[in-house]
């Protein structure tokens, strides 16, 4: 392991990887975050770390890799966004970094992915788009010949996150409407995430490999469960409320009537969430990573940090 590495991050103003980026700095690595708004830079520079300006959708990155000994790609359009935009993103975006990083030499390199990408054909249509520029961006990879790691995270929850907000929000109104009954789902905690992440381009473990890290509980959680959870956090009793797919579209649909772009709950999320098995099934080996903090106090630690930012 060097005793200073200069890791570059895509993403580097998301919840991921502005907190992997303070990780390193505090280390005693050097990480720079790739942001394509100069708006961001000051937040990168409070953490320790060097912004370095480019748009990964229209710029070539071989300028701007530098000395980049290890590459943690975190970037990515996520559920919600068009099709197209999740091809220019989570599948353009993330090969031309690969090729960049294999032209220059640049060996290892960690790809944040997503979990359900290994069975693309059986999502739902919604999904799809999504699921399919992921495994695709995974595939071209694997192929590059790098020292890669693929990490597939189940639902993140966390600080700074602003998908499971809205389950805080339904929880303070003692009401939470889920998928139907029956599914179940694995979380993580964005800082246990952050530990693996960072664990990863110091070190050669997991070389060539793909892991789903979870908060261990076994075989995931109940959807009406994790409810219960969030409202235990939120000091709130919740009544979990399993509904029919075909009502959870309805809300899709009425939310993108009235709240457009800043819809929360859109088609493919409804997808998302009414799979039966978002479950991890490939933990990394305990010797090089393994949870750390309970998800009930990590959940308290999020309604918290909520409400200081006056989310809640």
């Amino acid at each position: 392991m060097a005793t200073r590495m200069e890791v570059l991050v895509a993403g580097g103003h998301g919840q991921i990887a502005l907190r992997l980026l303070k990780l390193l700095s505090e280390r005693g690595h050097r990480g720079r975050g790739i942001i394509r708004n100069p708006d961001h830079a000051a937040d990168l520079q409070a953490a320790g770390a060097e912004p370095v300006l480019c748009d990964l959708e229209s710029d070539d990155p071989h300028q701007h890799i530098g000395t980049a000994e290890a590459i943690v790609f975190a970037a990515g359009a996520g559920p919600g966004s068009g099709p197209e935009r999740k091809k220019t993103v989570d599948l353009g975006a993330a090969v031309k970094l690969i090729e960049a990083a294999r032209d220059l030499g640049v060996a290892r390199y960690v790809m944040v992915s997503a979990m359900g990408t290994h069975d693309v054909e059986h999502a739902a249509e919604a999904m799809r788009p999504y699921l399919q520029a992921k495994k695709d961006a995974d595939d071209a990879l694997i192929a590059s010949g790098l020292d890669w790691t693929i990490v597939r995270p189940p639902a993140i929850f966390g600080p700074r996150d602003q998908e499971m907000l809205e389950l805080f929000k339904l929880a303070k109104r003692h009401v939470v409407p889920l998928p139907p009954a029956g599914g179940r789902m694995s979380v993580i905690a964005v800082g246990e995430l952050i530990r693996l992440l960072l664990a990863l381009p110091i070190s050669n473990a997991l070389i060539r490999e793909i892991v789903e890290p979870d908060d261990g509980a076994p075989g995931g959680w109940d959807h009406r469960d994790f409810a219960r959870a969030i409202g235990s956090a939120m000091g709130s009793k919740v009544l979990p409320l399993p509904l029919p797919r075909s009502i959870l579209d309805a809300i899709a649909a009425l939310d993108g009537l009235f709240r457009g772009k800043n819809a929360k709950l859109t088609p493919d999320r409804v997808a998302y969430f009414c799979h039966r098995d978002w479950v991890s099934h490939a933990r990394p080996p305990t010797d090089v990573w393994a949870p750390q903090e309970e998800t009930p106090t990590a959940l308290t630690a999020t309604a918290q940090w909520y409400r200081a930012q006056g989310s809640l």
